[in-house]
């Protein structure tokens, strides 16, 4: 197992080897790699629909592999991430990658924002054999090494968290009458079958109303409004954190209080509570496997006081606050140690090799108890969530660690 302190202590060596003048050698079919540079590629909405949110994921990657650089990158090398703007378009999406793959000759695509785009270039990269690694995205078809043994997901499976959500609905409320709020995509629905599958047929629980939204849609408030009508007394969110945002500020304007879930994207406290408000979100349940660097709960955390120091350093006071750049911090460090055991060899089979077969790593931000595995047959590096419920302040977490 790597614990926090051995992932320093990895990166202190790789500054040492750097300043070796040892020069590495590497297998063949190892694209955008020199003795001392790794080129790899992103696409991030930079422009459009949730560029204010998603965009800092790029701009927080870009920083922290400054960070890495600066202490003398990784075995010797540094790392050279080209990310460019998609406007969250999958067909922008193609075009972009295709031009990171062919033009700029990177080893991989690297955290990349967005289900639907991700999913745009998925069949592309697998057929090219270039690795897709990290996608920020629960989707089913990131976790799929049958058809696309290239592309590998990080984020708990949105089916897996559904089901939890209705695992917890039966428990306490098992005749609730429920309304779901979807993102019309494979996001939202695969956040819906999940809760569809996890309440099951035969059970008192069921769905009354389901409504979807469009990304580019400016507010949710028709949607809440026709999911009030149908009478449900459970609402469950598988909503991005603007819809999300919008959708508990306009419950409880509507004066409607049901039992309320929103999906584990959605839950920064400054990002989606505060504009939506602390009182209006209060009772809100979630499931989650990270810690909300901008929840009073972590206040006096060392992980968190090590990525402010971060953002305080390479980043700005604005992006602390932005759920997103703790995200582009953590994938950071999950590449970084990725990376790390390529040693030598940073050929794409060696590096979806790597990918492939972590086993019980430790990384800042997780959850006490929350590890990354990964097989050659299970392609989901994170499967254990907490639930939590929002007690006006901050998260209160219940129940033991939930695993897939």
């Amino acid at each position: 197992m790597l614990s926090r302190r051995s992932f320093l202590r990895s990166s202190a060596a790789s500054a040492a080897f750097l300043g070796s003048g040892v020069s590495a050698t590497w297998a063949a079919n190892a694209p955008g790699v020199t003795d001392t540079e790794i080129k790899i590629g992103q696409t991030m909405p930079y422009s459009g629909a949730g560029s204010s949110v998603m965009g800092l994921m790029g701009r927080a990657d870009t920083a922290y592999f400054k960070m890495i650089n600066e202490m003398g990158g990784v075995n010797g090398r540094r790392i050279n991430l080209i990310s460019l703007d998609d406007g969250y378009n999958p067909s922008k999406t193609v075009e972009q990658v295709r031009r990171l793959v062919e033009q700029e000759q990177v080893a991989f695509i690297f955290n990349s924002a967005g289900t639907s785009p991700n999913l745009a270039v998925q069949p592309y990269l697998n057929d090219n054999k270039v690795p897709q690694i990290f996608v920020p995205s629960g989707s089913s078809r990131f976790g799929d090494p049958r058809h696309f043994p290239w592309t590998i997901g990080c984020w708990p499976s949105f089916q897996t968290e559904g089901r939890i959500y209705a695992k917890h609905i039966l428990a306490t409320k098992p005749d609730a009458r429920i309304g779901v709020l979807y993102q019309n995509d494979a996001v939202g629905k695969e956040y819906l079958n999940g809760l569809r599958d996890g309440l099951g047929i035969d059970r008192g629980a069921t769905i009354v109303k389901e409504v979807s939204y469009e990304v580019n849609d400016p507010t949710v408030d028709s949607q809440i409004i026709e999911l009030q009508a149908a009478g449900p007394d459970t609402i469950f969110l598988a909503a991005l954190p603007r819809a999300a945002g919008q959708a508990i500020r306009k419950i409880y304007d509507l004066g409607w209080f049901p039992t309320r879930y929103v999906m584990s994207g959605a839950i920064s406290i400054d990002a989606v509570l505060r504009p939506a408000g602390l009182e209006k979100s209060k009772g809100l349940m979630s499931a989650g496997s990270f810690k909300d660097v901008t929840d009073p709960h972590w206040k006096d955390d060392e992980d968190v006081k090590t990525y402010a120091g971060f953002i305080d350093k390479y980043m700005s006071p604005n992006d602390y606050a932005g759920g997103p750049a703790a995200v582009g911090y953590f994938f950071g460090a999950l590449l970084v140690d990725t990376l790390r055991r390529c040693g030598g060899d940073l050929s794409r089979d060696n590096i979806m090799r790597q990918a492939t077969n972590i086993k019980d790593l430790e990384l800042p931000l997780l959850l006490p108890g929350v590890k990354v595995n990964t097989s050659p047959d299970n392609y989901f590096p994170i499967r254990q969530m907490r639930l939590l419920r929002f007690n006006g302040v901050s998260w209160d977490y219940f129940g033991d660690l939930i695993g897939d």
